[in-house]
């Protein structure tokens, strides 16, 4: 029999599991993922991506999260708020990070610059950031609110601006909840 302790967290995660749009996109993006690095015949694979595809462009028309499933994402990733989160397809972020709200990591630059950043782990992306370019964004660092990212970020750092520069070298720490 269930006490009334364990009936309100049944009740808390099933409102968690309702209200949180950015837990949807996650679960929609590990799934595709899982179901992408998976080693199965090409035509058992092929109409599951298809579905898996589909389900993407829902989730991201409801929610305002892309996720793509060819993207590299670490465990622990948190995603505080829903809306305009935008991954390119070849993104690499590690495990633990936080994106806000308006967060783009995209590609960006010219010749041997051009590409898709790589975020270390345990890195804290504010509300409405752009990271772009063939860049590195090194471990606990901290990227400000609207701020627009086109070099390395060096790890424990906290970066700030159009364009970004270090201000701190305090890093995420105090933003992540570990």
């Amino acid at each position: 029999m269930l006490d009334t302790r364990s009936i309100g967290e049944i009740r808390l995660l099933f409102i968690i599991w309702l209200t949180e749009q950015g837990l949807w996109a996650l679960l929609q993006y590990r799934m595709a993922a899982a179901l992408y690095r998976f080693n199965i015949p090409i035509v058992v694979k092929t109409p599951l991506l298809a579905l898996a595809v589909a389900s993407q462009k829902l989730v991201e028309m409801v929610t305002g999260i892309t996720l793509p499933y060819q993207a590299s994402i670490g465990p622990g990733l948190y995603i505080g708020h829903y809306g305009n989160i935008i991954l390119n397809v070849s993104a690499v972020i590690g495990h633990t990070c936080n994106l806000s709200q308006g967060v783009t990591i995209g590609v960006s630059g010219k010749g041997e610059r051009r590409g898709v950043p790589r975020i270390g782990n345990r890195v804290y992306i504010a509300a409405n950031a752009v990271v772009v370019g063939k860049i590195s964004i090194g471990d606990d660092a901290l990227i400000a609110a609207n701020s627009l990212v086109t070099k390395d970020v060096a790890a424990h750092t906290t970066v700030m601006g159009v364009p970004a520069q270090t201000i701190s070298t305090n890093g995420s720490e105090a933003y992540l909840d570990l």
